[in-house]
């Protein structure tokens, strides 16, 4: 799937082996290794080690890629903000160059999170105020718009996606942020708040190239936070409103639904059935929260011309693993992936040492921790695992088809625009020398224990 926003990014990761043809750059990620370029391996006409061999078939293709990146929350602009400015500088160069991480599909909120500073919409009323006069981005120029426009400057060709939490507490049945339903009788001011926030973002200097319904549409969190709930026949309506509207607006934005977890597979089928919802729609957002991954391949197949996305995931900072769980997202993002998302998108990108700032129930920790006192910046277990795929894998390339019967190795493949082939694999079992064969070449590669390792090359 092509989503239709994208565009091609084909930088290559800087202090990098110059690989010949026939040759094999290796990256690894392990207990003592961050992203580390370990030497070059050579194609070889032997045979594989039978039991142990990943086989690659570079002409049965998947889905495209879009991209790979976190969701710069209100809180991750509050800690990038507060920084220095030259340790702000290298941090943003970091994340988001596409010569060092390179996220390139982002997400931000359209108004406040749970990861916010507080509770906020555009709208905010204690009267409804069904014609907008009330609407402003005021709250977001302190420390959202400049993160956002600085990520963009440093990679223009980003495609950012903004999901809602909350529609304004008078829309609601509970008259409340916190919580609560929406109501049909504001659908048609909800669409005209979607036309006014990316009217006003890119007025601002930021382009939304998507959107999403609302975060987590079938919960409303138990009032513990800014959250809707939206009943599927709602999201179906609005969509089937929205569609037109932002078309009516000149916008461009594409729309994507769900954004929760696989265990939903059914509501999007059936969502999906109904031609006059599917027109308007993208593309399905899946959490990793809970459900199957092979149910996202399940809906994707059923109907090939709408994307899958991963929109969030992500770790608690006090998780004494978070700096070391690298191998568990090395095998979510490869299933995400194997079962046809298009972009893997994390949860927070920048939270403090405990994981805040924060106005809800969930303890979560960003890509990317900066203490809030001496703000130093240590990496996540995600960061490093993500950075196998980001760092390699460019807009556009193609997944194609990977096979092995190896009981602790996943792995996924890609070909990017220019030819290159990627091979990640995450080996969560104890040190393995694996065979790979694509054709009549065959490499043997030794994995380290516990590592997430990439293959790139050219034929």
């Amino acid at each position: 799937m092509k989503t239709k926003s994208s565009t091609a990014a084909t930088k290559t990761a800087s202090g990098t082996t110059t690989a010949q043809p026939s040759q094999i750059r290796m990256i690894v990620t392990s207990a003592n290794k961050q992203h580390a370029e370990v030497g070059l391996l050579n194609w070889q006409s032997i045979k594989p080690r039978p039991g142990y061999t990943v086989e690659l078939f570079p002409d049965m293709t998947f889905q495209d890629i879009l991209g790979f990146g976190s969701a710069i929350t209100e809180a991750s602009c509050f800690n990038i903000r507060r920084m220095p400015a030259e340790k702000r500088d290298w941090l943003m160069h970091n994340l988001f160059d596409p010569s060092q991480q390179g996220l390139n599909v982002n997400r931000t909120t359209i108004g406040a999170s749970d990861y916010s500073t507080e509770a906020y919409t555009y709208d905010e009323s204690d009267e409804p105020d069904p014609e907008l006069k009330k609407f402003s981005i005021a709250h977001d120029r302190k420390t959202v718009l400049p993160t956002l426009r600085q990520a963009r400057k440093i990679s223009p060709e980003m495609f950012l996606f903004s999901s809602p939490w909350t529609p304004p507490g008078w829309m609601k049945a509970s008259h409340t942020m916190l919580g609560g339903n929406m109501r049909r009788q504001y659908m048609e001011s909800y669409a005209m708040y979607f036309v006014k926030f990316l009217k006003a973002y890119a007025k601002a200097g930021v382009k939304i190239n998507g959107v999403t319904i609302n975060n987590e549409v079938d919960t409303d969190q138990g009032g513990a936070m800014p959250q809707c709930s939206w009943p599927q026949e709602y999201e179906v309506d609005f969509v089937k409103l929205l569609g037109p509207t932002l078309k009516k607006h000149g916008l461009d934005a594409v729309i994507w639904f769900i954004d929760h977890n696989p265990n939903l597979w059914g509501r999007a089928l059936a969502s999906l059935n109904d031609a006059d919802f599917r027109q308007f729609v993208d593309g399905v957002a899946w959490h990793t929260y809970g459900g199957e991954s092979f149910r996202m391949a399940q809906v994707h197949d059923a109907y090939p011309d709408k994307g899958a996305h991963w929109t969030e995931g992500g770790s608690d900072v006090s998780d004494p693993n978070y700096a070391r769980d690298h191998v568990r997202w090395g095998q979510s993002i490869t299933s995400s992936l194997r079962n046809r998302c298009s972009s893997i998108t994390t949860w927070n990108l920048v939270l403090d040492e405990n994981g805040k700032p924060d106005i809800g129930p969930f303890p979560c920790g960003g890509l990317v921790t900066v203490n809030s006192k001496t703000f130093d910046v240590t990496f996540s277990g995600l960061y490093y695992a993500l950075g196998q795929f980001s760092r390699h894998v460019r807009r556009d390339a193609v997944v194609f088809e990977s096979l092995s019967a190896l009981p602790h190795v996943t792995q996924v493949a890609f070909c990017n625009p220019d030819g290159e082939r990627v091979l990640v694999l995450t080996n969560s079992g104890s040190a393995e020398t694996v065979s790979v064969r694509m054709g009549s070449k065959t490499v043997d590669v030794s994995l380290e224990t516990d590592s997430v390792t990439t293959l790139v090359w050219k034929d």
